[in-house]
């Protein structure tokens, strides 16, 4: 009875107190949200203070900020237009604010974006009011901008999750229909559905009014379409695309009241009007100081309940994504028998976020389990979300293959098949194992490595860009044949995107792109790039760091351009093998390795340009170009990971070793999510 009179308590007085703050409060400051920065291509030169097109982009700023209070919030236009040097931009202020709030939007973010950005020329700022978008071109291309995408989620979960996201499907769609239809001046739409007796869900969306009807709804049902991955079952959430936005709360974020009401009485008189105005002002402030003591109180009193709904709600969204891929959940007690409760006996390895115990089920299949270790984080969390729901739906003879799931309080396992061979770095870097591996196997697991990356990135229902390939996720058969493991920082792919960019950097120092370490531009030449320091490792038997260890400051990829360009090649080749290779196959290897990890990404071939070259002796390789000089990419990410500060304690990610340790992960995350 005391919990239900203060829960009664806490609703009315936070209820009452907040709509009396409104009169007080009126306006906030913009808020910051998100940004995004790329270029055009990833050959594009980096901006220069003496750049002509740095000085067009300040030009732009300053016209988009002297027009922040142009009707409807929305404006346009292009700096040196048809010159290769052209800047293009735009801002859109939210429907409901004023245009002296929009225009100190847009003025704040003019400066802001610059800062967050001053080296690429395209850019798209998101602030809670407002957005800025700019790109170096006489036009948007493409438009409707539906890439790069952001979003943001409240830490809070709802109860009954599965009929609040039912609802929250019905208003957003209702909201991209009215908003791509409401007319040029603003492309704009508000609505709000009771939930429960007590609790309201408030729904936004906005497009730039450059978009037609088609176009605006293309756009807000991609946001939309980010909903399920990013806030589900949260008590708020956003997503932000260069064309368009969406948002909802549990609160009134938006101005309903933005037109006059013809309701609001008007005082008879100034004096009146004066003491209205006295008795806000003392009653104001007491207002707000009593509601921020209420909420504290209430707070924290269901705090620890808050915590339970998050937990369930996490098991709840990686238990439906999985099982709506057609796998299947193992009952907790099973999985115990069958790894004899988790002994260290039947441990065979350990990566970032958990540990992998060997198991053997009823009808004797042997099984590799791979438990998450207590409560990492939300970043482990949605690694493990991310490897669940994608490697149930990915079915090829070189990827490990997934068996099922288990969730059962805070346990949460995957079961995969049992690769009996461990992985690839346990034979090749050892000098006494890697005798086992002869020039037919090392070729065979070049090959099939390359057919596996191929279905990822072109034959699966999926568009996938892996990100963490190397050699210790390359797991080994009883036939030594290849099978990609780690599938927890892996990247999907929309129909017909064919890079993207982030600010958090993930994966492992020697395998990374140039263009994603230093830039975090990525696609699927990412993995082309990765690809290649694999086929020089297994062609030297050597890691590409001992090469930085033991030659200063040289590595791998340099040492194998040098002999390439001396035509003393074969001395790439590891000793063991010397006695007994196919010279052609091995001079295609090294040809191809290094026509992979080209600096230029544009350079590179293809994954299925690299299987018809393992396959076909006929076709013709081009010459390579010199590779990417890999001690400067890891200063200037060493560099980056520096910068993050107290993030470094929460960044242990899925290790891509499930059966073997990896020593040389890294994550940088510039501007955490």
């Amino acid at each position: 009875m005391e919990k239900l009179s203060t829960k009664f308590f806490c609703l009315f007085l936070a209820h009452a107190l907040y709509s009396s703050s409104l009169i007080h409060l009126g306006e906030s400051t913009p808020a910051y949200s998100e940004h995004a920065c790329t270029n055009s291509t990833a050959t594009d030169t980096l901006l220069t203070q003496d750049s002509t097109y740095l000085s067009n982009l300040n030009i732009l700023l300053s016209y988009l900020t002297s027009n922040a209070t142009k009707d409807g919030g929305f404006y346009q236009t292009t700096v040196a237009s048809g010159t290769p040097d052209a800047s293009t931009g735009l801002f859109q202020c939210r429907g409901d604010i004023t245009a002296s709030v929009c225009r100190e939007c847009v003025g704040i973010a003019s400066t802001e974006v610059l800062k967050r950005c001053p080296l690429e020329k395209q850019a798209v700022i998101w602030y809670d009011v407002c957005w800025i978008r700019y790109q170096d071109s006489s036009v948007f291309l493409p438009n409707p901008g539906i890439v790069p995408s952001t979003s943001l989620q409240s830490s809070e979960t709802v109860t009954e999750a599965e009929r609040f996201n039912e609802l929250l499907a019905t208003v957003m769609d209702a909201l991209a229909n009215k908003a791509a239809n409401s007319g040029s001046v603003k492309k704009f739409a508000t609505d709000q559905k009771n939930f429960q007796s007590s609790q309201t869900l408030y729904g936004l969306a906005q497009c730039t009014p450059d978009l037609s009807a088609f176009d605006c709804n293309t756009c807000l049902r991609s946001a939309i379409g980010f909903f399920p991955d990013c806030c589900s079952g949260k008590r708020g959430g956003s997503v932000f695309l260069p064309s368009c936005i969406t948002r909802f709360e549990f609160y009134p974020f938006f101005n309903s009241t933005a037109t006059p009401s013809s309701s609001t009485p008007v005082p008879p008189s100034g004096k009146r009007n004066g003491s209205t105005v006295t008795i806000i002002a003392i009653v104001g402030p007491i207002g707000v100081v009593l509601m921020v003591f209420v909420i504290g109180f209430c707070f924290l009193r269901r705090k620890a309940k808050m915590r339970k709904y998050l937990s369930i709600r996490r098991q709840d969204s990686v238990r439906n994504e999985i099982s709506m891929a057609e796998s299947f959940q193992f009952a907790m007690e099973e999985i115990k028998t069958s790894t004899n409760h988790f002994s260290d006996e039947n441990k065979i390895g350990r990566g970032g976020f958990g540990e992998v115990y060997m198991g053997t089920l009823s009808d004797g299949q042997k099984i590799a389990v791979k438990r998450l270790i207590g409560n990492l984080g939300q970043g482990a969390e949605e690694q493990f979300k991310n490897e669940a729901k994608l490697m149930a739906k990915l079915q090829h003879r070189n990827l490990v293959k997934l068996l099922g799931f288990c969730l059962e309080g805070e346990e949460k396992i995957l079961i995969y098949e049992y690769v009996p061979n461990k992985s690839l770095d346990f034979f090749l870097f050892d000098d006494e194992k890697k005798n086992m591996l002869d020039w037919s196997t090392r070729y065979k697991i070049i090959t099939g490595i390359a057919r596996g990356i191929l279905y990822l990135h072109e034959d699966s229902r999926l568009k996938i860009i892996h990100r963490d390939l190397k050699a210790s996720n390359i797991l080994l058969d009883d036939h030594m044949n290849p099978k990609i493991s780690d599938f927890g920082m892996a990247k999907v792919f929309v129909m017909d995107q064919t890079r993207g960019s982030t600010n958090r950097i993930i994966g492992t120092y020697g395998y990374m792109s140039p263009e994603y370490a230093m830039h975090g531009q990525f696609s699927f030449k990412s993995d082309v790039f990765s690809f290649g320091v694999l086929v020089l490792e297994i062609l030297s038997g050597k890691r590409n760091n001992f090469f930085n260890q033991s030659h200063g400051d040289g590595d791998l990829l340099s040492y194998a351009w040098e002999l390439w360009k001396e035509g003393t090649f074969l001395e790439l080749l590891d000793p063991t093998l010397r006695n007994s290779f196919s010279k052609n196959e091995v001079i295609r290897c090294i040809h191809m390795g290094l026509l992979c990890v080209q600096e230029n990404p544009v350079h590179r071939p293809t994954m299925a340009t690299i299987v018809l070259m393992l396959n076909s002796y006929s076709a013709i390789l081009p010459p390579p170009q010199q590779p990417a000089a890999l001690s400067h990419r890891n200063n200037r990410t060493q560099s980056s990971t520096a910068t993050t500060g107290e993030h470094q304690s929460n960044q242990s990610m899925p290790n891509s070793t499930q059966w073997s340790v990896n020593d040389g992960s890294m994550i940088t995350e510039v501007y955490p999510r």
